[in-house]
């Protein structure tokens, strides 16, 4: 695990531990199930983030007999189980929200409650700008998840918010509205954390821009004649890629051997790529 990826996740438990510890006792305080349901949003992002530290902890050690192109899937598992965590958390604030449409209780205005989200608003969107930087730094699909999650929590905190005030504006049900809308917001982050990490384990293209990024680092290897073939696609979050390359017919087997291998080193330069593998092919 490089430095940067260490530093980022221990951040990511320490900081939503302490969110929610201060949203539970402020829910508990206040009665308030719009700040409840941001807290268990929090518990939430908790649980993603010890699973996140262990994630790149062994996304990172070498390839091994058993993983011999390392273990690279480890962060989009992470992330799925995080997304089935979301699904199941985000449906079961939903259920508190119709239930107490149901069965109203007396909602009351709460300052706590404001000032511990104001806080968690402004965390949240300091959070979202640091991980956005890790990630490309370090090219972390988990870390990247995170950086979107704590975008939206500083949604769902203003939505929580906006139900807080809702009994200082004569809507005292609009505690259990917001509440609903949480749910739906952690089931939407869950399904968009799915998604991304199911391409990377369904082994997905890069995008155009990567390709054409292979194709001229191959390209400027003196005695490349041509590139008729380029194959790449995610193992983990980590490319491996596959390229045919056109060399003089007459060059010896030393040579192509060895044009193929700067191929290679030229491609896996690249920050995305783990593995290049390089057939020469005689122009």
């Amino acid at each position: 695990m490089t430095h940067q990826g260490w530093r980022a996740t221990l951040v990511n438990i320490t900081a939503n531990a302490f969110l929610f510890a201060i949203k539970y006792t402020g829910a508990l305080m206040t009665g308030s199930l719009a700040l409840m349901s941001d807290a268990i949003n929090s518990f939430s992002d908790t649980v993603y983030s010890i699973a996140i530290f262990f994630a790149v902890k062994v996304s990172h050690k070498r390839a091994d007999n058993g993983h011999p192109f390392g273990h690279h899937r480890a962060e989009p598992v992470a992330g799925m189980l995080v997304a089935l965590l979301s699904g199941i958390l985000g449906f079961e604030i939903i259920k508190a929200g119709v239930e107490g449409l149901i069965s109203p209780d007396v909602r009351v205005f709460s300052y706590l409650a404001v000032g511990i989200l104001a806080f968690t608003m402004l965390i949240k969107a300091f959070m979202s700008f640091y991980f956005r930087r890790v990630a490309k730094r370090i090219n972390s699909p988990a870390l990247s998840a995170t950086s979107v999650d704590c975008r939206n929590d500083v949604l769902v905190s203003f939505v929580a918010m906006i139900g807080v005030l809702g009994p200082q504006f004569g809507f005292p049900n609009l505690d259990y509205w917001a509440a609903i809308v949480i749910g739906l917001f952690i089931i939407r982050s869950g399904y968009q954390i799915g998604v991304e990490n199911i391409d990377y384990l369904m082994g997905k293209a890069p995008s155009e821009e990567v390709i054409e990024e292979i194709r001229k680092r191959a390209m400027s290897v003196k005695g490349v004649k041509g590139l008729h073939k380029v194959y790449a696609h995610y193992v983990g979050n980590y490319l491996h890629v596959q390229a045919h390359v056109e060399v003089d017919k007459n060059m010896t087997l030393q040579k192509a051997h060895d044009l193929g291998e700067e191929v290679e080193d030229k491609i896996e330069e690249m920050h995305s790529v783990d593995k290049a593998f390089v057939h020469v092919d005689p122009w």
